[in-house]
Formats: C-alpha cells, structure tokens, sequence
C-alpha cells in the first residue's frame, strides 16, 4: 500500500487561516500525490467548528501543544478567550481522519497553535517564536504518524516514495 499524506488544509489551498487566507503550497510531487489519491486536506481548527476568520490563537506561557494535551497549558486568543477544547477538539479529529485514511506521514503549517511541528508561538501575541509542536501536531507524533514542516519537503519526498 502506498503512503498516504495529511496535509494542512491551508497548505493544500483552502482559505481556513485565522485570517481567511491560504499558504497555498506549490510543488510537483505534492500534486503528483494528489492524482493518485495519496492526500487528505484537513484543517483541524475549522474542523472543530471555529470560524474564518478568527482572532489568532497562541500557545500560552512558551508551552506547546504536548503540554496543552497534558493539561499543563491553554491556548488562548489575544483578548483571553480560552480556546483549548476546539484545538484539543480539532486534534482528535485530525488523527482520526489519519488514522480512517491510512496516513502515516503529515505535512503541517509550522507556527501554527494546532499544527506547528518546529515552532510556534510564545502565546505573548508579539511574533516571538520558540521551539515546539502544535496541539495537532503532538498528538498526531504521540500516535506515530512522523510529521514534517514545509521546509522539510525533501525529507517528506523521500518518505513518500
């Protein structure tokens, strides 16, 4: 059986950003897979019901989404709102969804608070990055599916096959 692909549904085009936009990306070998059936877009925020656009939602304290499945953490909004249950939510959509289609590779949108797998945000709403996984992305690594960031494309096509 042929490796299959979660990807972002914003990588893949879909306009479910925060900010009702896409990060559309572009190469041969994604839509190669694509025509043989090997993708499966999803978004986990907007699939746990949050709407586009949405005020940005961060990891608070410089914790990740390991500890927001843990308990330890919250995503917040700026103003405060908590918004862990949709994130947690959307997370145990995504795996189910890998797990229904056979995926065992994702390629997620880094920084984001659901699927950032190298970096997000240090939930100070002030653009500071650090080291650290998503809430999406963490849980999808605790079942085994291996998880790549686009600028680990080449890693991701030898993966693939």
């Amino acid at each position: 059986m042929e490796t299959r692909l979660l990807i972002s549904g914003c990588l893949f085009g879909q306009k479910v950003r925060y900010d009702g936009t896409a990060k559309t990306l572009m190469h041969d070998s994604l839509q190669r897979w694509q025509a043989q059936g090997r993708v499966v877009p999803f978004c986990p925020e907007t699939a746990s019901g949050l709407p586009t656009p949405r005020a940005p939602a961060e990891i608070m304290d410089g914790a990740d989404g390991a500890d927001v499945l843990d308990g330890h953490a919250r995503v917040r909004q700026a103003d405060g709102q908590d918004l862990s249950a949709p994130f947690l939510t959307g997370a145990r959509m995504a795996l189910d969804m890998a797990r229904l289609h056979g995926c065992t590779l994702a390629l997620l949108m880094d920084g984001s608070p659901s699927c950032g797998s190298g970096f997000i945000y240090d939930g100070g709403f002030t653009g500071t990055r650090h080291a650290g996984t998503g809430v999406t992305a963490a849980l999808l690594r605790r079942n085994g599916i291996t998880v790549y960031a686009p600028d680990r494309f080449a890693q991701l096509e030898a993966a693939m096959g």
